[in-house]
């Protein structure tokens, strides 16, 4: 079970810092990720972790502004948002899960629920 947090309102420039914690698996083991996902439009991967936190990628409108980090101690995923801008609102969901090739293309096995990001301009 995965259970995201940390989302709000905030204005243009803002940061806010979300929070997912597992329950019920190894955590360590996965790659985790962060998905958001605007009204009308598809759901977009920004980010993935490896088990370890060695490995980071970032989708390009994010790069530069989130940051995501893990503390395998506490079971916890983060994703740090800076100079957040309107259309970085979205629900956020973090998920657990692999990379599926040597490309590290993420493949989710497990969701969260949502979180709600509003950037207000």
């Amino acid at each position: 079970q995965l259970q995201a947090s940390g989302g709000g309102l905030v204005q243009a420039g803002g940061s806010l810092r979300l929070s997912c914690e597992a329950s019920g698996l190894t955590f360590s083991t996965y790659v985790m990720g962060w998905f958001r996902q605007a009204p009308g439009k598809e759901r977009e991967l920004i980010g993935s972790i490896s088990g370890s936190g060695g490995t980071r990628n970032y989708a390009d409108s994010v790069k530069g502004r989130f940051t995501i980090s893990r503390d395998n101690g506490e079971n916890t995923v983060y994703l740090q948002m800076n100079s957040l801008k309107p259309e970085d609102t979205a629900a956020y969901y973090c998920a657990g899960g692999y990379y599926s090739d040597p490309a590290l293309n993420f493949s989710p096995r497990y969701w969260g629920q949502g979180t709600q990001v509003t950037v207000s301009s």
